[in-house]
């Protein structure tokens, strides 16, 4: 029997918590007729509104003031160059082209936790929990949050800041070779674009690739101007969907990964941290998530040290065609491992010798039994233990009811199964039934620490909260 302790802490959604952003209208004549209308206002009745906007809204002011100025920078190139203007001037602006957005106002949910990458509080693991937010118009976000377990498995988690900032970003060089790999597997490659990326260096900038569209553009004389910019758009819609951001602030619950190209522009959806461990014995966290822009979904991969700059890059080949793919946390003889999905019913397994490109895959487990009988898959990467590979499994039953399973892999070949759970470790209760989407417990993935497992999930898509439970127990439970 396994015994499990469920901790007393509900991580809710927030309409409180904040993210700052550009406000800039769709019509440039829009962009006009606010100017104008702002410099309407007498000079002397600027810096009251300005200073009633820093009383009344919940951010710093000197960190608004910062924020104003940044912003009236992406609209200054309609201004009149011989216009002269203070710092408040632009200040003033610039608060009129910012807005608040509630990222998490609805829902906080589908949590992955990892140990946080700096340790130096004696006697306890520090950890990070990153969760899937949505806010206004149903878009998905990643956000952020730190806490401690001590000695005793008490669990503790820091309060959040009421206001989160953007990160600046940049864009990616390109490899030609495995650009037009990608552009051809998403069926963007036309007669049009293809001479275009042929024609483009080794290795190319976003400024580089912009340039030559440009160009395409003022000489074309062969197609209609509507068939050569759908053309073009894919390219630039793939190009944009690698970057990378840096974010201003050292408060980690003041930074979100929030929709930032056009593959992600409806949200980013389940993220999968994972602590991986190199074969240098450095170390970087990898998470896998599923960009979605309302129509296709896209799986992405984020890369980070410290929590602070992000790398994000698009995956790649027939094996990433599916949602939920969980990297293991080291490569195995020579190559990176990934669970997935593929047939959107049973778990998968991968291999690749290329952390972006992935294209062989095998069968690993199907449903079984009644709790997982629509489908199973994975909830985060695989844990490594003595024993072997644990992962945490979902499956799906009656009324759509997901659950959660687990299974052990073998360390050395994890295409073995060696270990199942029969029944779900954790299923809602009559009490967890409801919610934003009813009758669901998920997670995007635990971690162990000495012989407890650490489990945050959500309940009913709403809100999120943690439970530990014996390892030893667990696996006796697993035993085929």
């Amino acid at each position: 029997m396994i015994q499990m302790h469920r901790h007393p802490i509900q991580i809710v959604p927030s309409s409180r918590r904040t993210l700052v952003r550009p406000f800039i209208p769709g019509r440039k004549s829009q962009v006009d007729h606010i100017l104008l209308r702002a410099f309407s206002i007498p000079q002397n009745e600027r810096l009251p509104i300005l200073e009633s906007i820093y009383e009344r809204i919940e951010v710093p002011a000197e960190r608004f003031r910062q924020i104003f100025l940044k912003h009236y920078g992406f609209i200054e190139h309609r201004m009149p160059t011989n216009m002269k203007l203070t710092d408040d001037d632009k200040r003033f602006i610039g608060s009129f082209f910012t807005q608040q957005y509630a990222l998490e106002s609805t829902a906080l949910f589908n949590p992955s936790i990892v140990p946080h990458p700096v340790q130096d509080k004696k006697g306890v693991l520090r950890f990070i929990v990153s969760l899937r937010a949505i806010g206004e118009g149903h878009i998905s976000s990643i956000t952020f949050m730190e806490g401690e377990i001590d000695a005793d498995c008490n669990i503790t988690v820091a309060e959040n800041s009421p206001v989160i900032y953007e990160p600046e970003r940049t864009q990616h060089y390109y490899e030609k070779k495995q650009f037009t790999k990608k552009a051809h597997e998403l069926g963007i490659l036309t007669s049009l674009n293809r001479p275009l990326i042929d024609g483009m260096p080794d290795e190319f900038s976003y400024e580089e690739l912009s340039k030559v569209i440009s160009r395409a553009f003022k000489e074309n004389i062969t197609v209609s101007t509507e068939e050569l910019e759908a053309s073009m758009n894919n390219i630039r819609s793939l190009a944009l969907s690698n970057f990378s951001l840096d974010f201003p602030t050292d408060n980690i619950t003041e930074r979100a990964i929030y929709p930032a190209s056009p593959s992600q522009s409806n949200g980013l959806e389940d993220a999968r941290f994972v602590r991986f461990t190199q074969e240098d014995q450095r170390v970087i966290y990898y998470a896998t998530f599923t960009a979605y822009n309302g129509k296709t979904i896209m799986p992405e991969m984020l890369e980070t040290v410290d929590f602070k700059q992000f790398r994000i890059s698009t995956l790649n080949g027939p094996a990433v065609s599916n949602k939920g793919m969980a990297l293991f946390p080291r490569k195995i003889d020579g190559n990176y491992m990934m669970l997935g999905r593929q047939d959107n019913e049973s778990l998968y397994i991968m291999k690749s010798d290329n952390l972006y490109f992935w294209y062989d895959y095998q069968p690993l487990m199907k449903p079984t039994y009644e709790w997982e009988l629509i489908q199973i898959g994975n909830c985060g990467s695989p844990i490594e233990i003595d024993e072997g590979w644990l992962v945490i499994t979902h499956g799906v039953g009656p009324v759509r009811t997901y659950s959660l399973g687990a299974l052990l892999l073998d360390k050395e070949d994890p295409l073995k199964v060696i270990g199942r759970l029969k029944k779900p470790l954790l299923t809602p209760t009559k009490e967890e039934s409801s919610g934003y989407v009813p009758n669901v417990i998920y997670t995007c993935g635990a971690m162990v620490m000495d012989r407890t497992l650490i489990l945050p999930y959500a309940i009913g898509d709403v809100l999120t909260t943690f439970a530990t439970i014996s390892l030893d127990e667990l696996l006796e439970e697993m035993k085929i």
